[in-house]
């Protein structure tokens, strides 16, 4: 794993521009507006409407049982009273490539594809949903492979079996070929049409309704289920939804080149002198395992997502330690700022929900503390302060987003911001990222998030953020359980809306799925 790449913010920028040809002068002089949908599945547009969510799913069969089937089998009892499903990232593991959407994508969720009855039958970039399906990327969607590690993986595959190392991670001949089997698989990449008269007549088929922004695309199940950009946002019963790429705006700030810089260099460097010890490690015991014995069989699921959890750690400090300007993705983050501004300025719209990978706030135990986390957090409070700002005593005391939605840490976590100094206050988080690959626990220190600040010339610490629901992995040996989860939002009428969270559960524990059921909650 430690040869995985993550493409450059600008070669992710450039490419995912270049698929859907971003601002290309035909859809320009259409006046196309290449970041909106409009949902036409034939329901009347009801203020109160259900929807699913759920993140980091994509893995295949964890040693004879799959946790994102079990999870899709909860979804399907719901399906029939949800409008749409939102997925917050990591979409297909290990490095988002076309190879493993087969096993790891459709075949867990086939029920929600057309024609699923014959899952082998569709290709990765041929989906068609039948229920409304809005993912964004996750880092892992855009991870890569150099082809000569891919064809070192594959030849080493019965050298592993003879040596007995059971860690056969789900990596093939390539990786995501910097987001492209995403994109080939989501996004209506009008790269591909080729002639002008081929371009002209797919507008003319699904870029046909009226906006106040431009015409849009034509979301439809069963027909055309394609999203127009990477980032886009759609309205259903008076939310705005605002789905965003923070793949591009999670970079690192660059290290301070004080004293107090170097000294955290120091300490990075060490941390990651001790995580490749782990590593290596995880490999040695590794081999003394036999995968035909179901506590190693399950003891191996656990070393596997701690080697993924021990890279990504690794990955991240490497970020910081050799970031020199941070990369922003300034077009989008503006792009937010306007439509957040428009949203509030509208009289149709009663309230805003944003999601993408990323969580800014999170008290699971590896991604809480980590450059990129904090990264995200302080670009999305700047385009939140913005909108305060403009948007003046509109607001009338409410937060500008009633709710968020983020992946990336593996559990199912509710917090809600108090005063962060910020106009990030106030508002509920939910982090539903444990729907299949692995799942993590929560940090040793507890629920509370606290940060620095400075009052009137002292330094201090205040409370940011609580956690007021975790469910991850949690006890030792034969007591550990694994709650892999998704969730079922109802929308309530009203202004501001209220929204009624059911939290869905398939818990594994002692080699068997077991039913735990959790207490909806008001927010």
């Amino acid at each position: 794993m430690a040869f995985v790449t993550d493409p450059p913010i600008a070669t992710k920028i450039l490419k995912m521009r270049q698929r859907v040809r971003w601002r290309d002068p035909l859809v320009l002089r259409r006046e196309i507006d290449q970041t909106r949908l409009v949902l036409d599945d034939g329901q009347a547009d009801n203020p109160e409407f259900s929807f699913l969510v759920i993140g980091d799913s994509g893995s295949g069969p964890h040693r004879g049982h799959n946790p994102q089937r079990q999870i899709a089998e909860k979804l399907l009892l719901h399906r029939d009273e949800c409008r749409f499903l939102i997925h917050t990232g990591d979409v297909v593991y290990l490095v988002g490539s076309s190879e493993y959407y087969p096993k790891n994508f459709i075949e867990p969720y086939r029920e929600f594809l057309v024609g699923g009855e014959h899952p082998k039958q569709i290709a990765f970039n041929r989906m068609v949903f039948n229920l409304p399906f809005f993912p964004v990327p996750g880092n892992h969607d855009y991870y890569d492979l150099p082809f000569f590690y891919g064809l070192l993986a594959q030849v080493a595959l019965p050298l592993r079996r003879l040596l007995q190392s059971q860690l056969d991670m789900d990596v093939g001949w390539h990786g995501s070929g910097q987001g492209n089997a995403y994109a080939c698989a989501f996004l209506d990449c009008l790269r591909t049409l080729n002639l002008p008269f081929e371009l002209e007549r797919h507008l003319d088929q699904h870029y046909t309704v009226k906006t106040d922004t431009g015409y849009c695309l034509r979301y439809q199940p069963n027909h055309f289920t394609r999203l127009p950009n990477r980032y886009y946002t759609f309205r259903v019963g008076g939310i705005d939804f605002f789905a965003l790429d923070s793949n591009t705006f999670n970079e690192p700030a660059p290290l301070p080149k004080n004293m107090d810089g170097i000294n955290f260099r120091r300490l990075l460097e060490k941390q990651r002198a001790e995580l490749e010890r782990q590593i290596q490690e995880i490999y040695e015991t590794s081999m003394r395992l036999n995968s035909d014995n179901p506590e190693d069989a399950e003891q191996l699921d656990d070393l596997r997502a701690k080697l993924e959890q021990l890279e990504e750690t690794k990955r991240d400090i490497d970020k910081q330690l050799t970031v020199e300007k941070g990369a922003i993705d300034i077009e989008q983050l503006e792009w937010l700022q306007q439509r957040l501004i428009e949203s509030w300025q509208t009289e149709a719209v009663r309230g805003r929900v944003l999601f993408f990978h990323h969580p800014p706030y999170v008290t699971e135990a590896t991604k809480w503390y980590q450059g990129q986390t904090l990264a995200v957090r302080r670009h999305l409070q700047q385009v939140l302060d913005a909108v305060a700002e403009e948007i003046g005593e509109l607001a009338q005391g409410r937060p500008i987003v009633d709710l968020v939605l983020n992946g990336h840490a593996h559990c199912l976590e509710y917090l809600r911001t108090l005063n962060t100094g910020h106009a990030d206050a106030n508002i509920h988080w939910l982090v539903c990222g444990g729907s299949g690959f692995s799942l993590r626990r929560q940090r040793q220190e507890g629920a509370e998030l606290m940060e620095p600040f400075e009052h009137f010339g002292k330094k201090d610490v205040r409370t940011v953020a609580k956690s007021l629901m975790f469910i991850g992995r949690s006890g030792q040996g034969s007591k550990k359980r694994r709650p892999y989860s998704a969730l079922r939002i109802d929308v309530k009428d009203g202004c501001p809306p209220k929204f009624v969270i059911r939290p869905l559960v398939a818990e594994r524990f002692q080699h068997q799925w077991i039913e735990r059921e959790v207490e909806p909650f008001w927010i």
